[in-house]
């Protein structure tokens, strides 16, 4: 297959045209419009073009959207821009705009985008100061991108797309079970903020011992010898359930102290991500592999008279109240990349609900974890397929149309 650069067969950033009406209606669309898991715009604002058409990002339809700063180029956020107002948007200065040219389509650069491999290249050519690391234009210009002919990129996208469908569905099922258990605990507790039965709320700093972090580990350079151990990725928690393969290696000779290794039945939170991501939480239900804490993830450690169980810990800290809370502690320069201190996350008010109740919860969360367990199975071998399927498809092996069917 024809391997060329994705500048020669794209624009990278194009520019606005100079005769863009400043009074039309165009889309605008922020960075947490983009959705990670799913790779679409979930929504998008409408602004007249004089709103927006300084100081934000131009594209039109048909453009691929891909988040230049971390942690949103590592969660995955990117996007086919579609339906836009006038066919025209305005959106996040974070986000690389890639525009195809005649000879590829938008889905064969998207779907290229969406690989690990191509994620995880992006992110060894990031230049800039922690936190704010960004992908270079330099890199999407330069880095190579397999060119079948277009009835080709056609045949294998529908392959592609229909693994991403897949891996969607799996996704809304766990989202759907997650939600039932939502419901459970506002039926039997009530919203933690409001906190309609009465309960004393207290900070959660009371409850527990404090939070302990990991550390930031260099990267393993190219041929360089891994360690069996694994760091974790802010990733392992986004998305609600503990995911140890969301981890990149360490370099051998590094040491450690045991206290960053992470065990069953711990209670992780992020202290780093997106608006919508930080604080993040998820517990630790199964002995995980190798992996230690990272910078950027918190053990919450309970006292021995904390009254706090975790599983009743966990989705008081998911319900929105809550999660509002947290958004408003966070500090950050933008929406991209928010920060929130231990100091502040101690204050979090969480009610003392009577440790029977709590007792009750756990129980209903423990007899529905078979069925999350086999939901996260499956929604494993729905990614990893995808993510095979993509790794086939720009080495030139899915020429087999029946290829989605024999992975």
């Amino acid at each position: 297959m024809n391997t060329v650069p994705l500048g020669s067969v794209s624009q990278i950033n194009p520019k606005k045209p100079q005769d863009l009406d400043p009074d039309t209606l165009c889309s605008f669309v922020p960075m947490e419009y983009v959705d990670d898991y799913f790779g679409i715009i979930t929504e998008a604002a409408t602004r007249h073009v004089k709103q927006v058409e300084k100081g934000y990002t131009y594209f039109h339809n048909w453009d691929v959207l891909f988040a230049k700063i971390t942690p949103c180029m590592e969660n995955g956020k990117c996007a086919i821009a579609r339906n836009l107002v006038n066919g025209v948007g305005f959106g996040s200065t974070e986000f690389h705009v890639v525009r195809p040219k005649h000879n590829v389509m938008p889905e064969w650069i998207f779907y290229f985008l969406r690989q690990h491999s191509t994620r995880q290249e992006a992110a060894r050519h990031m230049t800039g100061t922690a936190g704010q690391q960004r992908v270079p234009t330099r890199f999407l210009q330069e880095v190579m991108i397999p060119l079948p002919p277009l009835p080709d990129q056609k045949r294998i996208a529908t392959i592609l797309a229909k693994a991403d469908r897949l891996r969607r569905l799996r996704r809304t099922a766990r989202d759907l079970s997650d939600s039932y258990l939502q419901s459970v605990f506002l039926e039997m507790f009530g919203d933690p903020v409001s906190n309609p039965r009465g309960w004393e709320v207290r900070p959660l700093r009371d409850s527990i011992v404090g939070f302990e972090g990991g550390v930031n580990y260099p990267p393993v350079s190219e041929g360089e010898e891994a360690s069996p151990w694994r760091v974790l990725k802010v990733s392992a928690v986004t998305w609600g359930d503990f995911d140890p393969d969301e981890s990149k290696p360490i370099r051998r000779d590094v040491e450690f102290d045991d206290s960053i290794v992470v065990k069953k039945g711990d209670l992780l939170m992020s202290r780093a991500n997106t608006t919508q991501l930080v604080g993040a939480v998820c517990l630790v239900r199964q002995t995980p592999p190798k992996v230690l804490l990272p910078d950027k993830l918190w053990r919450i450690r309970f006292s021995k008279d904390s009254g706090l169980l975790p599983d009743y810990t966990l989705y008081a800290l998911r319900q929105s109240g809550l999660r509002k809370i947290i958004g408003d502690l966070a500090t950050g320069t933008s929406g991209s990349m928010k920060n929130i201190s231990k100091q502040k996350a101690a204050t979090l008010p969480i009610p003392s609900a009577p440790l029977p109740l709590q007792q009750q919860f756990a129980r209903i969360v423990h007899q529905f974890e078979r069925l999350r367990a086999q939901q996260r199975e499956a929604q494993r071998q729905a990614e990893h397929l995808f993510q095979t399927l993509l790794h086939r498809a720009f080495r030139g092996e899915l020429q087999d149309p029946k290829g989605f069917g024999n992975p």
